[in-house]
């Protein structure tokens, strides 16, 4: 069987008293899309900034590649080919949509100039902002910076995406376009693992859902075994 692209080995991390991941392990193979669940604080995101190098672990390892890359700084996480994106967008507002992408693609692939402009429009596409390419980032509303958000971390051509709550502030209508996205990502050979509140788009789109509670991991599985886990339910609704 091929080794996973991501391993994940006894993550702890505390801040002061505070431990917001104990103990944590999975793995992600090549071409997976895995869900990360939990309620509120439960240390999803924390466990996030941790694989992309923003974070460094008390204890545990992450393995990207078969490399050991715990607590490697971000941009060396990126040159590896990790990207992500935040729950609240931080493009550069003084440059258009455009210039945002050819600022990923320099140097998140280090390039030394960017001239595939195909490229862009591609990516301008999978995400639906291609009329919103040549507008300063400054002005784009919400739901366009999150798209943003989504098209510079493709512009780096990464094996792995970390995908935080894309789908979050979208209306009703929208999510399928948000669904049909995640598996045209996929498609492209990426291997994803994403943080979703919005249960349609995440039980539509995963192949596996790990759910931690309180930083600790309290289930593992499709994702209809894990909504119908009794601790997964006691987690979110209470005992």
């Amino acid at each position: 069987m091929e080794a996973p692209i991501l391993s994940i080995r006894g993550v702890t991390k505390r801040f002061g008293g505070l431990v917001a991941l104990q103990d944590v392990s999975f793995e992600v193979r090549k071409g997976e899309v895995v869900g990360l669940m939990g309620p509120n604080g439960a240390g999803k995101t924390t466990l996030l900034n941790i694989i992309a190098g923003e974070y460094s672990p008390d204890s545990g390892s992450v393995t990207f590649k078969g490399c050991d890359i715990t607590g490697c700084p971000p941009h060396r996480a990126c040159h590896l080919g990790i990207a992500r994106t935040y729950q609240i967008p931080q493009p550069f507002v003084t440059l258009t949509a455009l210039e945002n992408l050819k600022v990923a693609a320099v140097f998140g692939r280090q390039l030394k100039k960017v001239t595939a402009e195909l490229d862009y429009d591609r990516i301008f596409h999978l995400v639906n902002l291609s009329e919103k390419r040549d507008t300063l980032a400054g002005d784009l509303p919400t739901l366009s910076l999150k798209k943003l958000e989504l098209a510079r971390a493709l512009a780096r051509e990464p094996e792995l995406i970390l995908l935080d709550e894309v789908a979050a502030g979208i209306t009703e209508v929208e999510i399928p376009r948000v669904l049909e996205t995640i598996r045209q990502i996929r498609d492209m050979g990426i291997t994803i693992v994403i943080i979703e509140h919005v249960m349609k788009v995440l039980v539509n789109v995963v192949d596996r859902i790990v759910v931690v509670d309180k930083g600790i991991k309290i289930a593992e599985g499709q994702p209809a075994a894990v909504m119908n886990d009794c601790k997964v339910m006691e987690a979110y609704f209470g005992a």
